[in-house]
């Protein structure tokens, strides 16, 4: 276009604006005018337009605008009118419509075609509405196909910047310029391509410089200095502002605060808190534990302190030094303290960092060095001995004065006397009170115990602190001990030559010592020789001659003498026996003969038996020794005439013991001494002994009178039916005293087989006075029974010459 001139262009531009009305107007002119509504009215046309485009060809629209726009936020108190309308087929017989989003709602339209919006718009709710405008005629037909346009809602800056979260970040000190700490953003509902939502970030300061900037687009947060210091400062809050509009005056701004925290790195030397430390210790400090703390000033977090504590030589031998928790210097013991000798210590102490990532922020003023003055407390210790274990040896079987000899002594200045003592009870060994010497209480036996281990205590004097030590006793060995005799099963053939080895021999030792074991026999054989085999300690039988046969009745057996070759040398005898067998061509026996077997017999054996002997021998004598004294006992007794009867009353339905009831009539025996029951020489009636018994009376109960007593009657009178005259009397007298017995079964024996009854009388008690009857039975017959009835003829009327027998 250069050189063209200004006239020449603007005649060319409206030369083609009147070509392209023409055309326009002339298109309208040859088109044929729609006859049916394009909507808005109903279905009927839409669908009549729909038959005319299929019978006639689609024509071009004649719809003419441009793009229509609405602010946002506007008062609505009338309508308001955003544009016009416009096709080439208007008249005055045309009518414009509206469908779409907000038609008629929110935007309507006139007869001729303005636009207006009737409601006010918010752009963050919708941004664009899309309409269809639509033309009829009068005849309310479709003149011009449905026209489709938008209306865009123009954006004003109605909303402010918004912080979404709280931010919080944090930056090493010591970081270098431009580190970054964190990127802060802030939204703005606003239109994002307008410049009512591009915002712009800033750094609110108030009355100081701040150690940190922000870039205004991107709202990332960095150190603007390189000389942050936790232990200055060790948080910062920043207030971030954000403005749209580009940062212009005219925006909105928002606000929020940024928390920044300052992480600690080891910066900071360790320092002591003062030069001199002075600490005492007791001389009984165990090693490797806590006696002192040497307390140092360290401000870098305690994760970052990083000390190294040393000690000057040569101290450091004895006395060592250790990082505590907390980052501080704990004194520890390497060896132990003795108060006398030595009171006192002093030293000097070291500290350094070797983790310092930058020159230590207090190097100028730290304290790096310290002296340590310790001084050793003297406390009471326990004996102390001159070894940490004993150890000895004792020959068995002997008595030993003097094992050997402990030594212990008072640590202190005092230098108490010491006494000793074994503390186990049951020891072999005892030990000297004062000069520590040990020696047997009795013979130890190596084969029962080879050690003996037990703890010596010494104490001071009088009952002062004592200490233990252990003592090992180690018994040696003494050949005490015979050799055993070990063989396997011996047995000789029939057919055996001369030579043959029948068996093996070997022997057992319970000495230590190492046994050289020799055999040998000890009665000579014709049968048998003995071989010994050094090599193995072992020996084997052999056959001298034969000829063996099991028909014969001899039994072989063989006295084996061993030796242990000690010293001194122990031996023993041991008989073995050999079995005579026949055997097939293999030497495997078939069929045998046992060999007596003739053992030694030790001495313990032997007195094992003997006692055994003894004892059942003195549990015979004592058994006939009783059963003697029992027979005599008896013997005696018969003779006394003391022997006890009894009568039984069985209850009448049987049963058992409950059932039964035992009675004493050992006072009918007594009958005899006083004449009761017995023939007198005046031939006369005399009362039962039983009948007359009385119950005695308690002591708070006195008889009464002899004048107040009914009469009794004659002692004839008793005689018949003086048992159940006694029963009536003892039942009356258990009735007053609940303390009696019962006596009501006792009506057995008195009433059974009474008149009119076949059986008779089966009881005995009534015939002591039988004699008041017609005469007495005849109980001659009794004498025919026997002596063991002898006694029951003489009580029921035997003749006999004095009328009167003992018992």
């Amino acid at each position: 276009m250069t050189g063209v001139p200004m006239v020449t262009v603007v005649s060319a531009t409206l030369a083609l604006t009147f070509l392209v009305a023409a055309l326009a107007q002339r298109e309208s002119v040859n088109s044929d005018p729609p006859s049916v509504a394009a909507g808005g009215g109903g279905g009927d046309g839409v669908g009549e337009v729909g038959r005319k485009e299929r019978l006639h060809p689609r024509q071009k629209r004649a719809w003419i605008w441009n793009s229509y726009y609405v602010t946002e936020e506007s008062e609505m108190l009338i309508p308001k009118k955003i544009g016009k309308l416009k096709s080439s087929k208007t008249s005055e017989w045309t009518t414009f419509k509206l469908s779409g989003e907000g038609a008629n709602s929110i935007f309507t339209v006139s007869r001729n075609g303005d636009l207006f919006v009737i409601k006010t718009l918010d752009r963050e709710e919708k941004s664009m509405y899309n309409l269809t405008a639509l033309l009829y005629d009068g005849s309310n037909q479709l003149v011009e196909d449905a026209g489709e346009f938008v209306v865009q809602v123009n954006d004003i800056n109605d909303h402010i910047p918004v912080f979404p979260v709280t931010y919080n970040g944090s930056i090493l000190e010591r970081s270098r310029i431009g580190a970054k700490v964190l990127q802060v953003t802030a939204t703005d509902a606003d239109d994002p391509t307008t410049v009512h939502a591009e915002l712009r970030y800033s750094l609110r300061l108030e009355g100081e410089r701040s150690a940190f900037e922000i870039d205004s687009v991107t709202g990332m947060i960095t150190s603007k200095v390189d000389t942050l210091d936790r232990e200055m400062k060790s948080k910062y809050v920043l207030v971030v502002q954000a403005k749209d509009m580009r940062g212009m005056a005219t925006g909105t701004t928002a606000t929020t605060s940024v928390t920044i925290t300052i992480t600690d790195i080891n910066d900071n030397m360790a320092s002591f808190t003062k030069h001199t430390y002075d600490l005492s210790v007791p001389e009984n400090q165990r090693l490797e534990e806590k006696f002192g703390t040497l307390t140092t000033d360290d401000k870098d977090e305690i994760q970052n302190k990083d000390p190294v504590f040393t000690i000057t030589p040569p101290l450091n031998s004895l006395f060592g030094i250790s990082c505590s928790p907390q980052k501080d210097g704990h004194l520890l013991l390497k060896e132990a303290l003795d108060y006398e000798t030595k009171s006192s210590y002093s030293f000097i102490v070291n500290v350094h960092e070797n983790s310092l990532q930058f020159p230590a922020d207090n190097k100028d003023i730290s304290i790096t060095k310290a002296r340590v003055n310790i001084r050793v407390l003297d406390v009471d210790e326990p004996p102390l001995f001159s070894k940490p274990i004993y150890a000895f040896s004792v020959m068995e079987e002997t008595m030993v004065t003097n094992i050997g000899t402990l030594s212990a002594k008072d640590p202190d200045q005092a230098n108490k006397g010491i006494r000793y003592s074994v503390e186990d009870q049951d020891c072999p060994i005892g030990v000297n009170a004062v000069t520590g010497q040990l020696f047997t209480l009795r013979k130890l036996d190596r084969e029962l115990k080879p050690m003996h281990i037990f703890q010596v205590r010494a104490q001071e004097e009088p009952s002062g602190l004592h200490s233990l030590v252990k003592v090992n006793i180690s018994v040696q060995d003494v050949n005490d001990n015979a050799p055993e005799l070990v063989w396997d099963d011996i047995f000789v053939c029939e057919n055996d030559m001369a030579g043959t080895v029948i068996g093996r021999l070997s022997a057992t030792d319970k000495d230590a010592q190492v046994p050289y074991f020799r055999y040998s026999l000890a009665n000579p054989s014709e049968n048998f020789t003995i071989t010994n085999n050094a090599s193995d300690n072992t020996a084997v039988i052999r056959v001298r001659q034969g000829s063996f046969s099991l028909d014969d009745p001899r039994d072989y057996t063989l006295g084996v003498r061993v030796d242990d070759g000690g010293r001194p040398p122990q031996s023993s005898i041991m008989h073995v026996p050999i079995k005579v067998c026949r055997c097939d061509s293999r030497r495997s026996h078939t069929q045998c003969k046992a060999a007596a077997l003739r053992m030694g017999v030790s001495i313990h054996a032997l007195i094992a038996v003997l006692v055994c002997i003894l004892t059942i021998l003195v549990i015979v004598i004592l058994v006939v020794l009783r059963r003697r004294f029992q027979k005599e006992s008896l013997a005696s007794m018969k003779q006394s005439g003391d022997i006890h009867e009894q009568l039984v009353a069985y209850d009448e339905e049987g049963g058992g013991e409950m059932d039964t009831n035992g009675y004493d009539v050992s006072i009918l025996t007594s009958a005899r001494h006083d004449g009761s029951l017995l023939l007198h020489p005046d031939h006369g009636l005399h009362p039962s002994l039983y009948a007359r018994v009385q119950k005695q009376l308690h002591q708070q109960q006195l008889p009464p009178p002899r004048h107040l007593l009914p009469p009794q009657p004659p002692l004839a009178a008793a005689c018949k039916g003086d048992m159940a005259v006694m029963i009536e009397a003892k039942k009356e007298e258990a009735d007053g005293d609940g303390d009696g017995g019962p006596y009501d079964s006792l009506h057995v024996y008195g009433y059974e087989g009474g008149p009119g009854s076949l059986a008779g009388s089966l009881s005995s008690l009534e015939s002591s006075c039988s004699s008041a009857g017609s005469g007495s039975p005849e109980y001659d017959f009794l004498s025919d029974w026997g002596p063991r009835f002898r006694t029951l003829a003489e009580l029921y009327g035997v003749d006999e010459p004095e009328g009167y027998l003992p018992y």
